[in-house]
C-alpha cells in the first residue's frame, strides 16, 4: 500500500512541479534575518482575504440580490440560519480588518522604502490591489440594502457625474438606472462576488511573484543578495520556512485574539464597522441626517469635501490615491530605510500620519465651515508630503548605511528597561491599592514617575525625528 502511494506521488510530481514551487517560494526562499513585527501584516492580509472569500461564499448561499428581498435576506441570515450571525460578523469585521492590515502594510512600505528600486513593480501591484480592494468594499457596502448603504452609494456614484462630457452617461452606466435601484444592486452583486475577487486573486499572485523575484526588503533597507557565501546563499538570509512560517503563525494567533474579541463583544465598534442606519431598510424617500462612508474611506471623503468645486474635489480625491502610484519616482533619497533617513523625511512622515488620521476623523463629521477649513489644511499637508518629496529628499543628509544587516533586539533586551520603568511609575503600598473597585494591587501609581516617563518618551520621540 505504501509503495502504491509513493508511486502515485511520484507520478504526480513528474507532471506538476509542486516540490520546485515549495522550494522556490518557501523552503529555499531566503528572507532577511532581521524582520520585525511590521512584517506580520503581509501574511495577515492573505489570511483576511481567505476569510472574506470563505464567509462571502457562505453568505451568498442565503442572500437575495433583489431590492425587495435583500434587506430581509440579511436579517434571515442573522436570525434563522445556523451560525449565520457569526458568518455575517466575520465578513463585516473582516472588511475593516482587511483595511487595517493593508494600511499598516503600506505604512511599513513607506518607512522602510519598500517601493524603491528594485521593488517598484511590487509597489504598483500592491497599489492596484488597494484599488481593487476599495472597489470590492464599496460594492459590498451596498448589498445589505440599508439606509446608509443606499444613500452612500447614491452620493458616491453621483460624483462621477461631475466629469465633463461623459459624467452623466458614466453615472447612468454604473447605476444601470437613473437612481440606485434593483439594477444597481444586481450589477454590484455580480462585481462583488465574481469579477473583483478574480482581479484580487490575480493581483495577489503577481504581487507575490514579483516579490520573490527581487527578494524582500528589510528594516535596514540593505540588499542581502549582494553578499553571498560560496553556495550562493545570502549571508544575512534565512529560509522563509520554517523560520518565518512559525513567526507568522504566532502573529496570526495574536491577530485572531483581537479579531474574535471584536466579533463576539463589539461587532459594530460604535458604528465604525457597522452603522446604526444600516439596520434600517433602504428608503429612497428618506435621506439620513448625515451621510458618511465607512471609516476606511473617510480620509478621501474629507479631501473631496475640502475642495469647493465638485469636479476639482473628485480630481483631488482620486489624485490622493493616484499619487501613491508614482511614489517610487518621487523619492530621490539614496537610502531606503527610515533608520538612516534625515530629519526632514521623518518629520514630513510624522505630519503625513497626523494629516491622514485627522482627515479620517473629519470625514466622519458633518461638513461645517470650520471643519472644512481644517480639512483643507490637512489636505495640503497630505499632498505636500508627496509632491514636495523630490525636493526635501534631496536636501536631507542621510546617515551611513551598514554593509550588513544590524542585529535585531530581542525581548530579553527590553525586560530590564521595562522593570525599571514599572518601578518608576508605581510605588509599593503595604495596604494594597484597589482598582475598579474589585482588583487589589500591592503597588499604586506614582504621578511624578509617570510625568518623568512621559517627558523622557517625548524627548526620545523628538530625538528620533532628528
Amino acid at each position: 500500500m505504501k509503495t502504491r502511494i509513493t508511486a502515485c506521488g511520484n507520478w504526480f510530481l513528474e507532471r506538476f512541479p509542486l516540490t520546485k514551487l515549495w522550494n522556490d517560494h518557501m523552503a529555499h526562499y531566503y528572507a532577511p534575518k532581521n524582520f520585525n513585527f511590521w512584517y506580520f501584516f503581509g501574511s495577515l492580509a492573505l489570511l483576511v482575504l481567505v476569510n472574506q472569500f470563505i464567509t462571502g461564499i457562505l453568505l451568498t448561499m442565503n442572500y437575495k440580490p433583489d431590492a425587495k428581498l435583500a434587506f430581509d435576506s440579511v436579517e434571515y441570515i442573522m436570525r434563522d440560519v445556523n451560525w449565520g450571525w457569526l458568518i455575517r460578523y466575520m465578513h463585516s469585521t473582516g472588511a475593516s480588518a482587511f483595511f487595517i492590515v493593508i494600511y499598516l502594510h503600506m505604512f511599513r512600505g513607506l518607512i522602510y522604502g519598500s517601493y524603491k528600486q528594485p521593488r517598484e513593480l511590487i509597489w504598483i501591484f500592491g497599489m492596484l490591489l488597494f484599488l481593487a480592494l476599495m472597489a470590492e468594499a464599496f460594492m459590498g457596502y451596498l448589498l445589505p440594502w440599508g439606509q446608509m448603504s443606499y444613500w452612500g452609494a447614491q452620493v458616491i456614484i453621483s460624483l462621477f457625474s461631475a466629469i465633463p462630457f461623459i459624467g452623466d452617461d458614466l453615472s447612468l452606466w454604473i447605476r444601470g438606472d437613473y437612481v440606485v435601484s434593483d439594477a444597481t444592486l444586481n450589477r454590484f452583486f455580480a462585481f462583488h462576488v465574481i469579477a473583483v475577487p478574480l482581479v484580487l486573486v490575480m493581483l495577489v499572485f503577481l504581487h507575490i511573484v514579483a516579490l520573490h523575484e527581487v527578494g524582500s526588503n528589510n528594516p535596514d533597507g540593505i540588499e542581502i543578495k549582494k553578499i553571498k557565501n560560496k553556495d550562493g546563499i545570502p549571508l544575512d538570509g534565512i529560509p522563509f520556512h520554517p523560520y518565518y512560517t512559525v513567526k507568522d503563525i504566532f502573529g496570526v494567533g495574536v491577530f485572531l485574539i483581537f479579531f474574535a474579541t471584536v466579533i463576539f463583544y463589539m461587532p459594530e465598534v460604535g458604528g465604525f464597522f457597522l452603522e446604526a442606519d444600516n439596520f434600517i431598510p433602504a428608503d429612497p424617500l428618506k435621506t439620513p441626517e448625515h451621510i458618511a462612508p465607512l471609516w476606511y474611506f473617510t480620509p478621501y471623503y474629507a479631501i473631496l469635501r475640502a475642495v469647493p468645486d465638485k469636479f476639482a474635489g473628485v480630481i483631488a480625491m482620486f489624485g490622493s490615491i493616484a499619487v501613491l502610484f508614482i511614489l517610487p519616482w518621487l523619492d530621490r533619497s539614496p537610502v531606503k530605510s527610515i533608520r538612516y533617513r534625515g530629519a526632514i523625511f521623518k518629520r514630513a512622515l510624522f505630519l503625513f500620519v497626523i494629516s491622514f488620521f485627522a482627515l479620517g476623523y473629519l470625514g466622519t463629521q458633518p461638513a461645517t465651515p470650520s471643519a472644512t477649513m481644517v480639512a483643507r489644511f490637512f489636505t495640503l499637508i497630505y499632498f505636500g508630503f508627496f509632491l514636495l518629496m523630490p525636493i526635501y529628499t534631496r536636501w536631507e543628509k542621510p546617515k551611513p548605511v551598514p554593509k550588513r544587516l544590524t542585529q535585531l533586539s530581542t525581548l530579553d533586551d527590553f525586560i530590564p528597561t521595562l522593570k525599571a520603568t514599572l518601578d518608576e511609575v508605581t510605588v509599593k503600598d503595604d495596604h494594597g491599592y484597589t482598582l475598579f473597585g474589585s482588583t487589589e494591587f500591592r503597588r499604586k501609581p506614582n504621578p511624578q514617575g509617570i510625568r518623568n516617563v512621559l517627558i523622557r518618551l517625548a524627548k526620545n520621540l523628538k530625538a528620533s525625528l532628528d
